[in-house]
């Protein structure tokens, strides 16, 4: 069956392969530049160099989960709680992998990333409060890479922290500067140098042995000592699963050239989760060795009483002594030197969020050094005045409120994403499976009913024990708990409102006869044809 879609592509229902029936894009007219692009994999190429061809988007999202935000809650983490909280980071890099293949799929199958999607389904008034909430994710997301490039500052050249904020204002836009001779290269680097220290976290936690049967219970057994330990998972869940990454996903892959059978489409979604879930795998070591790392160090009984002062104020600054035993002296530069890359690395991917949040819910574009400082100068104006009042330990308090910040933003970006991804009207009959919506939805709401548990509660407990005037507690009691209850019910409304606006197009037509008799010789010849790029997307630097 074929009909038109409004942008004047042909849009048909191919025969069933392999029990699958997805929508597949026909482009009438062919790209004014084929060479301008990477071209998918031919069918009769090696699996292996097929997956090559898709290789980026996945790497290049899950360098935010090894940002000095993962490192400062895995860090406290460990240190307060040993291996308890381990189960938090199991389960959130899972859920990171489910909805980040959710995100993925809906642009390979729609050809439409989250946030244009936001934008053709809600009203006017709603699609601005999504866009607003989205600008503070990815600005709560860059607070602590600006934090963590401030920190490495100060470790390598000693400069006062204030200071180094201000310096991060400049050091990403040389970065994006830099990338005119040679992004790869660039982020080849980056990336090796945040390998770097998670080798020397591996190599701590061969040298501290933490108990195996202690870490697996950790992971697997869910406990949550206290209303401390509320928080802290809140923040790792934060750290962990962010909302600007499932914008960021959802368009990082349409500038890859997808066959436009209904196998190639099936293989270029197995190929990108493949991608995601061995990069969030890697991601998910990394950010246990560092918790086990911390918990281990820090329980120690032979531990020095300096050691022990910092693990009661561990922060991304004090860090480096737990790479001591690995590295000694030169511990504390090699470190600074991963977090400087971390920082930095995490930031570019930001500012990408940031451009596409905007061109989708806006159709606004900005070039990217002009949206990066715009971004950068918010995100430091905070960490500036926490830098200069509250020092070292002040900022490290900063990255998990922003973590906490972004924890509760999650909810905006993922409620769109599970019922687009979930519902015919944007997928067609690609929608996600049965059970595959009952989990996610399990696991979303369970994510979004401890942030309003610990919202509520947590406040609750501040005015009673608060030593301000009772006029300033009543006073701010009203003020924040309209605020508390716009956001519940903005959550209620996101889940139960139904998706009106229909982007899968029912086929009206029957395919030639022709088509349908070419059998298995007319399926490779389709392989090598390509759905259309996105051309807004296609200077997006991705891994050769």
């Amino acid at each position: 069956m074929a009909g038109v879609n409004g942008s004047g592509a042909a849009v048909c229902k191919e025969p069933s392969l392999r029990g699958s029936n997805r929508i597949v894009s026909l482009e009438i007219k062919e790209p004014s530049s084929p060479d301008r692009h990477r071209l998918a994999p031919e069918q009769k190429e090696p699996g292996w160099r097929k997956f090559l061809a898709y290789i980026g988007p996945g790497f290049l999202v899950s360098l935010a989960y090894l940002d000095p935000g993962n490192l400062e809650t895995d860090l406290q983490a460990g240190a307060s709680y040993q291996y308890e909280l381990l189960w938090v980071v199991l389960i959130g890099l899972i859920f990171a992998l489910i909805i980040q293949s959710f995100a993925a799929n809906l642009g390979v199958t729609t050809g439409k990333h989250l946030a244009e999607h936001c934008k053709q389904e809600y009203p006017k008034f709603v699609n601005y409060c999504l866009w607003i909430l989205a600008e503070v994710a990815v600005i709560a997301a860059d607070i602590p890479e600006v934090i963590g490039t401030a920190f490495a500052l100060n470790i390598l050249f000693h400069i006062p922290l204030w200071v180094g904020v201000l310096i991060t204002g400049l050091s990403t836009l040389l970065l994006l500067g830099l990338q005119r001779y040679g992004v790869r290269k660039l982020e080849l680097l980056i990336a090796s140098l945040v390998f770097l220290m998670a080798a020397c976290y591996f190599g701590e936690m061969a040298y501290a042995q933490p108990k195996a049967s202690e870490v697996l219970k950790g992971m697997f057994i869910p406990k949550l000592s206290g209303s401390g330990a509320t928080g802290a998972a809140i923040a790792l869940i934060g750290a962990l699963v962010m909302p600007h990454n499932l914008f960021l996903h959802s368009a990082l892959v349409l500038s890859r050239k997808v066959p436009q059978s209904v196998h190639g489409i099936n293989s270029a979604c197995r190929y990108f989760l493949i991608e995601s879930g061995f990069a969030l795998f890697v991601a998910f070591l990394i950010n246990v060795a560092v918790v086990s790392v911390s918990g281990t160090v820090c329980s120690m009984s032979n531990i020095s009483l300096e050691d022990k002062s910092r693990c009661d104020n561990l922060d991304l600054s004090s860090a480096s002594f737990l790479l001591k035993n690995v590295l000694g002296s030169s511990s504390s530069t090699v470190y600074a030197i991963a977090l400087l890359a971390s920082g930095q690395s995490s930031t570019i991917t930001g500012t990408y969020a940031g451009q596409y949040i905007m061109q989708g819910f806006l159709e606004l574009r900005m070039k990217k050094w002009m949206r990066n400082l715009m971004t950068r100068c918010i995100a430091i104006t905070p960490s500036l005045v926490v830098a200069i009042i509250g020092g070292s330990s002040g900022a490290g308090r900063l990255i998990i409120i922003a973590s906490m910040i972004l924890s509760f933003e999650l909810p905006f970006a993922l409620i769109p994403l599970l019922k687009f991804s979930s519902g015919r009207t944007k997928m067609g009959p690609y929608k996600n499976s049965i059970y595959i919506i009952i989990v996610t939805w399990v696991l979303g709401f369970g994510i979004i009913g401890i942030n309003i548990y610990y919202l509520s509660t947590g406040f609750v407990g501040w005015l009673i024990h608060n030593q301000l005037p009772k006029f300033a507690s009543v006073l701010i009691g009203i003020i924040v708990f309209p605020l508390m209850a716009a956001y519940i019910i903005a959550v209620i409304y996101l889940t139960l409102r139904k998706d009106r606006v229909v982007t899968f197009v029912e086929a009206q037509e029957t395919l030639d006869e022709t088509h349908l008799e070419k059998g298995e010789e007319g399926n490779k010849e389709e392989e090598k044809k390509d759905i259309p790029y996105r051309e807004d997307l296609a200077d997006i630097p991705l891994p050769e």
